[in-house]
């Protein structure tokens, strides 16, 4: 059983005026012990409360008995005003949850989140009960067209509840701030305009309603200024008009608005339809820290206009705008929610302290400071609430007089003196925790010489990323740090020379610059990857966003493997419902997961032959969650599949299952129509031709380019046939063509092929016919005679780019994976990467153990410098290109001490490694 208010009284306000308290005892005689306490208190230091108990006498000696029931009795009562008693009705309900409410909070009963939204709760009903009846009074007057019943959704029309009643944090004397919506799309377009004049005529009925303070006291004020354009605006709009502004000119405080909205009254289904097309307007796909400086830029206006400049002095002080107070707890929370709420659904909640700890949980603010500011929070709304209560006036202003300091001290129920050295110590904690994010102090300019790099940095200001006013104030507070990082490295003059080249790529930058602002600790990284590795600077300035990656989520995390790549790529694709924003969600999520291999590489947290494994994760995981988006994209016009289905098989790098960061990918789809002859679709097609177009989308979906930019090149010449046969091969084709028609070199290819999308059934059947055939084929006794024609001819036709080509040449990458391939083919070994190709070979007697470890030598040592220089230039190793910091990786990846000592280990390897080659084919000419 609910005990009553009596039994849970854990504080009493002292009794500023005790007369008044005596008073209200004599109005209410039942009240005994602390809740003769706690009525004492508040009646003697609030009149308005006091004023509440002489009228509500009767009804407060049952409601103090069961506040929990009396509350919920009141909310119930309001939906079934009618509307002759609407006004007067909602004024007494307004006047006894204020007085219960207020005594469950002065008694410390009810914490702030249940005052707060038992408040709400009956500015919600309120709303609604005024919405649907003056909307059903003019449906049953037939004024609203084509509208005969309405089931209480008031015709379409909802209000959204804003601010504090949008978050459920209501105080005693808030405005409630609406924005009133109507959906068109219930109407026919010739009945719009008569429904839009109908429901503007209701918006401010319902206003007066609310508002006008009539004899019997106002429920609550209501603004509904919160708008799009209100000076120009009517006070209900269309959801399409108001979609159509927040898509072209909503601004920043305006998303943060909406952080709060909720659907409140009249139509909700309705509202949270529009609030769900908001979504993307509120919640930017990338990290938003442009967020901090418009938070910042309103928090200053604020200030100038309210003149809330300057130190704590508590007399006068505003709780809610002024330093320390409310409002800045409230811009702290919410911005961090806007930058990162795009990314982490879970802190898209309403509440300031629910942001609170949501932030802190994902790591966006540390738990302390999320602690503490919630102490601090609550503290600062109750003696907002004390303040309001006293006169029921809507004030967040302390008192300017000793006398009202006296009284407010009494409401706490605390000494003067203690009251107000906690008061100040709460405000300067305050504003010491948040003004350093909004303004944190100038970035650290030692050791930046002033005409350091000064012919480089006067073209700076021509980039495009500095062509906005924005970007170039944001630019000026991080150029020292910038340059005196610059200047740390190695070779300073190079450094800045490849961060000049990341600089002038860049589209924009005031959405980067303001990340940089934010988190310091990047241009660490920035600068490190300027001065190592050009090719991944310029990656950046293409795809920026990748950067939310490294402070928005676990970006140093173990590698989740292809399973928890494609379950965390499921995931995001999950609440995209379009083909082609699903193409461009893919291609984000790949782009961070593809920076993240190269920044792990080079930092060293993996080395090469780590990172080509994890490339080629990413790839597949890419092809599988992918595939069957396209093909359910397909079958929409032409049906499903027909017969039993297709896979896409990976070949060359993929299928060994190593990429650089470079690679393209090298695929074969291979279908089984299963004597189907045609898909049944809307448009249908004979079963060829269905994979073909099939296989070509594929094709588009991984590498045309959207606004994104694209995935990855797609080489289908390893298909039966090459050039010249079709893009998807049946299975049965590919079968017999395998058996009778392809030539080594297409069993060579074959012995690294992998299914990695698709039917399940039908991959099984590939790979277990590609063991069986290497098995048969492994008999062949052309094949090192064939190779030898194949390596000939590979060298007549690209011969190696000088002494430092890691791919080309005797000996090297190319030449070993050729050698790893046809070890493969001889042993009938289904391995596929080259290191189990080469053991593979060893396990059948085909080389001995150490013709066996001169072919991986080769590998390791070629691979590793072929990924680095991948990662560094994008192209050829070339020692001199590299720099200080790209040749320090190369020796630290190689185990070299010197460039000079990298050139002879190339040399001997790859000499040790060719005569291995060498041994196991024939001279080109001879007799096989």
């Amino acid at each position: 059983m609910t005990k009553s208010l009596a039994d849970r009284i854990r504080r009493t306000p002292i009794p500023y005026d005790p007369e008044r308290g005596a008073d209200a005892l004599e109005a209410l005689p039942w009240a005994k012990g602390p809740m003769a306490d706690l009525i004492a208190g508040a009646a003697g230091c609030s009149p308005y409360l006091g004023g509440l108990m002489h009228q509500e006498a009767s009804w407060l000696e049952q409601a103090v008995a069961e506040p929990e029931a009396a509350s919920a009795a009141l909310l119930v009562e309001i939906t079934s005003l009618t509307p002759d008693r609407l006004a007067s009705e909602l004024r007494r309900a307004k006047r006894r949850m204020a007085l219960i409410t207020a005594l469950a909070d002065l008694g410390g009963v009810w914490s702030l989140e249940e005052v707060t939204g038992r408040l709400s709760d009956l500015a919600d009903a309120a709303c609604h009960q005024s919405l649907v009846t003056l909307v059903g009074a003019q449906i049953e007057r037939g004024k609203l067209p084509g509208v005969t019943q309405d089931e209480g959704k008031a015709g379409g029309m909802v209000a959204l509840a804003m601010g504090k009643g949008g978050a459920g944090e209501l105080n005693y004397s808030s405005d409630i701030d609406l924005i009133c919506l109507y959906d068109e799309s219930q109407y026919d377009p010739a009945d719009r305009d008569e429904a839009r004049a109908l429901f503007i005529k209701v918006t401010r009925r319902m206003t007066a309603i609310l508002s006008e303070n009539t004899a019997e006291g106002y429920v609550f004020r209501t603004d509904l200024r919160l708008r799009p354009d209100a000076s120009v605006t009517p006070v209900c709009l269309s959801m399409a008009a108001a979609e159509s502004y927040y898509e072209s000119v909503g601004r920043t405080w305006e998303r943060a608005a909406y952080i709060k909205a909720r659907a409140a009254a009249g139509d909700i289904a309705a509202g949270e339809m529009f609030l769900a097309a908001m979504r993307p307007f509120v919640w930017r796909k990338h990290l938003d820290f442009a967020a901090i400086q418009d938070a910042h830029d309103m928090r200053l206006r604020i200030r100038d206009h309210k003149g809330l400049h300057g130190a704590v002095t508590l007399p006068g002080h505003n709780m809610k705008l002024g330093r320390g107070g409310i409002r800045e707890i409230e811009f702290f929370t919410q911005t961090r929610q806007l930058i990162a709420g795009g990314r982490d659904p879970s802190l898209r909640v309403r509440g300031t302290v629910d942001g609170l700890d949501r932030l802190a949980q994902a790591g966006w603010v540390e738990p302390d400071t999320a602690r503490i500011l919630t102490d601090h929070y609550r503290a600062h709304r109750e003696v907002e609430h004390r303040l309001q209560m006293i006169a029921d006036a809507q004030t967040h202003e302390l008192p300017a007089s000793d006398d009202g300091f006296d009284r407010l001290a009494a409401f706490v129920g605390k000494d003067r003196g203690v009251f107000e050295a906690e008061l100040r110590e709460r405000l300067e904690e305050v504003h010491s925790l948040t003004e350093g994010f909004f303004a944190p102090d100038a970035a650290p300019t030692q050791g930046a010489t002033v005409d350091f790099g000064a012919e480089v940095t006067a073209r700076w200001p021509d980039y495009p990323a500095l062509r906005s006013d924005r970007a170039r104030e944001l630019f000026r507070r991080l150029r020292p740090q910038i340059l005196s990082l610059l200047q740390e490295a190695a070779l300073p003059d190079e450094a800045l020379n490849n961060f000049d080249g990341f600089l002038s790529g860049l589209p924009a930058g005031v959405q980067l610059f303001s990340l940089f602002d934010a988190n310091p600790k990047l241009l660490g990284l920035i600068v490190d990857i300027a001065a190592t590795a050009p090719a991944l600077a310029r990656y950046l300035s293409r795809n920026a966003g990748v950067l939310d990656a490294v402070i928005g989520g676990a970006f140093f995390a173990p590698w989740p493997g292809v399973a928890g790549l494609s379950d965390s790529l499921a995931a995001a694709l999950g609440s995209v419902a379009d083909y082609e924003a699903r193409l461009d969600a893919t291609r984000r999520w790949a782009k961070e997961w593809h920076f993240r291999i190269g920044v792990h590489h080079l930092r060293g947290l993996i080395g090469a032959e780590e990172a080509g494994e994890h490339y080629a994760d990413l790839a597949q995981a890419v092809v599988a969650v992918l595939w069957p988006q396209v093909v359910a994209q397909f079958g929409v016009r032409h049906g499903p599949p027909p017969g039993r289905g297709a896979i896409v098989l990976a070949m060359g790098s993929l299928g060994a299952g190593r990429l650089n960061a470079l690679s393209d990918l090298d695929l074969i789809v291979i279908y089984d129509g299963d004597g189907v002859e045609a898909s049944d679709g809307p448009r249908p097609l004979s079963t060829r031709p269905y994979y073909a177009k099939l296989t070509q989308a594929l094709v588009t979906a991984l590498s045309a380019p959207t606004a994104e930019g694209k995935l990855y090149e797609v080489d289908m010449r390893l298909r039966p046939s090459g050039r010249q046969g079709p893009v998807a091969t049946s299975y049965a084709a590919f079968q017999s063509y395998q058996k009778d028609e392809a030539w080594t070199w297409e069993h060579l290819a074959l012995t690294r092929a992998r299914p990695i999308a698709g039917e399940a059934s039908l991959s099984e059947d590939v790979e277990a016919f590609r063991q069986t055939l290497l098995k048969e084929k492994s008999k062949g006794a052309t094949v090192a005679r064939e190779v030898a024609d194949m390596r000939a001819r590979i060298a007549d036709a690209k011969p190696p780019q000088g002494d430092w080509d890691a791919k080309i040449g005797p000996g090297r990458l190319q030449d070993v994976e050729l050698a790893a391939q046809m070890l493969a083919l001889m042993a009938g070994s289904p391995a596929r990467g080259t290191l189990a190709q080469i053991e593979a070979g060893q396990a059948a007697g085909l080389i001995d153990e150490a013709q066996s470890d001169g072919l991986r030598q080769s590998t390791h040592l070629f691979w590793t410098l072929q990924a680095s220089a991948r990662l560094l230039t994008g192209g050829v190793l070339v020692p001199e290109d590299l720099g200080e910091g790209g040749s320090r990786f190369v020796l630290r990846e190689t185990l070299q001490p010197s460039t000079e000592a990298l050139l002879s280990a190339m040399k001997a390897v790859s000499q040790r490694a060719a005569d291995v080659i060498d041994s196991l084919l024939p001279e080109t000419g001879d007799a096989p």
